[in-house]
């Protein structure tokens, strides 16, 4: 579990075991149902998930789901094409999440180098501030 910007609990286990965990956001069911079936390619799973996040969340929402997926498809394949690497401050804060959700499991994982020693204990802490330091930013 994390914390968002807002200082409200998310659970992000979400993200890698889908409908099986409750995210804590508003609407999450609805939007980890959107991204499940666009990602599997069912188009009646997608009608249905299209018409829960706009009934939950609204029109405007739906859209913005909708394009960061595609984006996120996107960026995903360019990434694994090319063979891009984390950047290195985002490897090392996210090492430890990285590691709670399986994602380094991926194939695409292989391009990062494996954050290790002191670099894995500054991540922990540098983490950890985070939710600070978005709350802080988040009016500007």
């Amino acid at each position: 579990m994390l914390l968002r910007a807002s200082g409200e609990p998310i659970d992000l286990q979400a993200v890698t075991e889908g409908a099986d965990v409750d995210s804590g956001l508003p609407g999450g069911a609805g939007l980890t149902a959107l991204a499940e079936a666009t990602v599997k390619g069912d188009e009646a799973a997608i009608r249905s998930a299209r018409e829960r996040v706009q009934a939950e969340l609204g029109e405007a929402a739906l859209v913005d789901a909708a394009a960061v997926a595609g984006n996120f498809e996107r960026m995903v394949r360019i990434a694994d094409g090319t063979g891009i690497p984390l950047d290195e401050p985002v490897a090392v804060i996210s090492a430890d999440l990285r590691e709670d959700l399986g994602i380094d499991a991926f194939g695409g994982s292989e391009n990062t180098a494996e954050v290790t020693g002191l670099r894995r204990l500054a991540g922990r802490g540098l983490s950890k501030m985070l939710p600070l330091v978005l709350r802080v930013m988040r009016p500007r």
